[in-house]
């Protein structure tokens, strides 16, 4: 039995996406999120540490691990927006967390390990809708989406290094991938932050909204994303991320097999009968 609460959150032209809080065995309470599904298949995690600006700490990142691993098995859920605030999507990592960590905890025990490759390996599509400071981990957080949306006046760094250490969830790695190695290199080098435009202008952010804005069309895209074949968009997904570190040929051929393999699924009869036929497809994900 499932027990929820609904809530509304309007969008522009005065569309309105109702929302259920999820309870009971779909999806628990949490302490650090807030979790909640629209009536078309959006999940929304909202980060919520308000008082220390979302900081990231492990049972937070536990928590977010958990919604989306239940999630994953919901065939109700298309895809994922994680938020926080409009102030703080996530000002850094926890420091208080970390500062009396010795090389040995750190090392023996794979500190922060789980921040990163279980957020990066959801098969599902995840949108992150940034708001105000993304930091630190919270920048790292960011990059490990699909896509990424941004409020206008977000702010994103990595300023580890301003700590005395470097950027440990990826943050170094995907920045230089995704705005190439000399901006990056100057951010991680100098702690600066970079705005929300340059983060659009780099190619870094999909793109950019109003802050009061922003998370109704994230999750307007995930409403459209939850719309098509989950078979199909859980195929796209994996091209393009295995594809990334390929080879541009490899990458091709790679792409190549997977499209050969969906002519074996029933949604690729449905979609292109459908086609055909000038009428609205009635997916199975199968």
């Amino acid at each position: 039995m499932i027990s929820s609460t609904v809530y509304r959150i309007a969008t522009r032209g005065g569309r309105v996406s109702q929302f259920r809080a999820f309870s009971g065995s779909a999806l628990r309470g949490y302490e650090f999120i807030k979790t909640s599904k629209s009536d078309k298949g959006a999940l929304l995690i909202e980060l919520n540490r308000p008082k220390a600006l979302n900081a990231l700490c492990t049972p937070l990142i536990i928590e977010l691990n958990q919604a989306l691993k239940e999630a994953e098995t919901d065939s109700s859920i298309g895809a994922t927006v994680i938020t926080g605030s409009e102030k703080a999507f996530a000002a850094g990592a926890d420091i208080k967390e970390m500062k009396d960590l010795s090389f040995s905890d750190a090392y023996g025990k794979d500190f922060i390990e789980n921040w990163s490759e279980q957020v990066y390996n959801v098969k599902k599509p995840i949108i992150a809708a940034v708001n105000g400071f993304a930091l630190g981990g919270g920048c790292e957080l960011a990059m490990m989406a699909d896509v990424l949306y941004v409020g206008e006046k977000a702010k994103f760094g990595q300023p580890e290094i301003k700590l005395g250490v470097i950027p440990g969830a990826g943050g170094s790695q995907r920045l230089a991938r995704a705005i190439g190695k000399a901006k990056a290199m100057e951010i991680c080098l100098t702690g600066d932050m970079f705005s929300a435009q340059q983060a659009y202008d780099w190619g870094l952010a999909a793109k950019i909204f109003p802050p009061e804005q922003l998370v109704s069309e994230a999750v307007k895209t995930a409403e459209k994303i939850a719309s098509y074949s989950k078979i199909a968009v859980k195929a796209v997904k994996e091209v393009i991320n295995e594809g990334y570190n390929l080879g541009l040929d490899q990458g091709i051929k790679y792409e190549r097999r997977v499209f050969h393999s969906l002519f074996g699924s029933h949604d690729q009869k449905e979609g292109m009968s459908a086609f055909a036929e000038k009428r609205e497809p009635k997916w199975k994900d199968e």
